[in-house]
C-alpha cells in the first residue's frame, strides 16, 4: 500500500526545464509553464520585460533536447495612467 511512496520518481523533461528556469530566473517570470507538444516545447508565463522573456528562452535552449516551437511568455507593460501616477509615502 505504501510501497509507491518510497519508490524514486522519474522527473520529466518538462519538470526539469521548469525547475531549471525557476532557479535561473527567480521570480522574473510569473506562472511559468513549459508545454511539451509532439513537435517541441512552448513556453508560457508573464513577465514585465522583454529581457526576462529572452532569458527564459535561452535558459531552455541550454538544457532542452527538443526544439522550442513558441515563446508565449506575455510581456505585461504598465498602462500610461499607472506610469504617470505619483505615490507619496
Amino acid at each position: 500500500m505504501f510501497a509507491n511512496v518510497l519508490e524514486p520518481r522519474l522527473v520529466t523533461e518538462v519538470e526539469r526545464l521548469e525547475s531549471f528556469m525557476q532557479m535561473r530566473l527567480g521570480n522574473r517570470i510569473r506562472n511559468l509553464r513549459v508545454q511539451l507538444l509532439p513537435g517541441g516545447l512552448v513556453l508560457h508565463g508573464r513577465t514585465t520585460t522583454y529581457h526576462a522573456k529572452q532569458l527564459a528562452q535561452h535558459a531552455v535552449m541550454e538544457l532542452a533536447t527538443t526544439p522550442i516551437l513558441a515563446n508565449d511568455i506575455e510581456v505585461m507593460t504598465r498602462c500610461p495612467a499607472q506610469a504617470s501616477a505619483v505615490h507619496v509615502y
